[in-house]
């Protein structure tokens, strides 16, 4: 079951049509928990749209799946993608709260397997409501930049890191029609 628990700035958001999808991008909040991603959801980042970044569907530890933004809307999750693709995002502490140093690169948490689960039932929907999707990859696959580490600025680490090393891409592809997209 997926609740609808749209952000306040989703009719502002660009439209899209049908077939210009075909990618999902799976990353993970890097962030404690569900509330603390709808505080970052909302806030506005972009003045001329007034929107923000976040990701259509959110999955929690437990597998509860909510949808903040309408797969007919362009979500800003991924630069450079997010006109063709549906951002996935899973609760997950990641590198959280120190994303940047150079000493909390490590994303240990685990994902349960509950909300595997739910993220392998949310595709099979997706992928059945939407035929033009064919390809997945995670946000670290499609953006490799590096930027200086918070502190130590010489030191250079990965803007993003998500889903992690942690994610289970074996169980997950083996269960959705779909082709790993970007560098893994």
């Amino acid at each position: 079951m997926i609740v609808e628990n749209h952000l306040a700035y989703v009719s502002r958001l660009e439209t899209r049509p049908e077939g210009a999808l075909d990618l999902v991008v799976i990353h993970c909040t890097e962030l404690p928990d569900l509330a603390t991603a709808r505080v970052y959801g909302q806030r506005i980042c972009y003045p001329e749209s007034k929107t923000g970044n976040s990701g259509h569907f959110y999955i929690e530890r437990n597998g509860h799946t909510e949808q903040w933004v309408p797969v007919d809307r362009v979500a800003h999750h991924v630069r450079g993608h997010n006109v063709r693709s549906i951002g996935i995002e899973l609760v997950n502490t990641g590198r959280f709260p120190d994303w940047l140093h150079s000493a909390r690169q490590a994303m240990p948490e685990p994902y349960p397997p509950r909300q595997i689960s739910s993220l392998v039932k949310l595709l099979q929907y997706l992928c059945r409501e939407h035929r033009s999707l064919q390809w997945i990859a995670g946000h670290e696959d499609l953006d490799r930049r590096k930027v200086p580490s918070t502190d130590k600025p010489g030191r250079l680490v990965q803007r993003k890191m998500d889903p992690g090393p942690n994610f289970p891409w074996t169980t997950v592809l083996g269960q959705v029609g779909l082709k790993r997209s970007g560098n893994p």
